[in-house]
């Protein structure tokens, strides 16, 4: 039985933690409807995010954030929402994350982030240093913001999709 569609699903986490393939395969297992922050901002702009950052700057792509997060709250609820990692970071955005639906921090260790994002070009924040350290560095900031805008933390490392998409589908039937 799926989930009736009087909630939302919102998932936070580091960047490469699974939540756009979480969300694309628990939106479809729900009849929910997906959206990836960062895609609807790179539409939005017509350029990537490495583009937005080079261009208009940081600042300006954590304003962009905000907005979006804005425009969701105003949709109908039935929504699967995968944020950037940056997103909770600002204190605005982690209010608005709140009236949005119910937060799930997805959590997985370091070295499976590392595993993930290496190679990885796209992610402006990951372009300079040695990524392990950075990893490192930027989830100590955080992960206690994460645990604290989170409803409900959700470690992944050893799940498979579909035993993490039952745990989601248990927290939108009891978050009611």
């Amino acid at each position: 039985m799926r989930p009736r569609k009087n909630r939302n699903l919102v998932l936070i986490g580091y960047m490469g933690c699974g939540k756009s393939t979480i969300g694309t395969k628990s939106a479809r297992a729900f009849g929910f409807r997906f959206y990836d922050t960062d895609q609807l901002i790179e539409e939005n702009e017509g350029c990537t995010i490495a583009e937005l950052f080079t261009q208009k700057g940081e600042p300006y792509f954590r304003m962009c954030e905000t907005e979006l997060i804005k425009g969701l709250i105003r949709k109908p609820k039935g929504m699967v929402i995968a944020t950037g990692g940056g997103l909770p970071m600002t204190e605005e955005n982690r209010s608005l994350l709140k009236k949005l639906g119910t937060v799930v921090y997805i959590k997985c260790g370091i070295d499976t982030l590392v595993s993930r994002l290496t190679g990885d070009t796209k992610r402006p924040l990951l372009a300079e240093g040695e990524l392990e350290s950075k990893v490192r560095t930027m989830m100590k900031l955080r992960e206690p913001v994460y645990e604290s805008v989170a409803d409900v933390v959700l470690e992944t490392d050893g799940k498979s999709f579909y035993e993490t998409i039952c745990v989601l589908e248990k927290i939108l039937k009891e978050k009611r």
